[in-house]
């Protein structure tokens, strides 16, 4: 049976931390910030954390 290929979307989206855990940027944070309140607009700037299940899947996809 061959290898599973490499998510390449996966791969520039998410970093494994040490823990393993997975690491990925909030989303819409690039562009019209203005109509975003400060509370969204300080939740979007920092990194989030997935655990779970989706972490395990994407792990698998991406290679790790």
């Amino acid at each position: 049976m061959p290898k599973m290929k490499t998510h390449k979307g996966i791969k520039k989206r998410f970093k494994v931390t040490a823990s393993g855990k997975l690491r990925y940027k909030h989303p819409s944070g690039n562009h019209l910030m203005n109509s975003k309140n400060a509370k969204k607009r300080k939740r979007i700037a920092g990194p989030a954390i997935m655990t779970g299940v989706y972490a395990k899947m994407i792990k698998a996809m991406s290679g790790k």
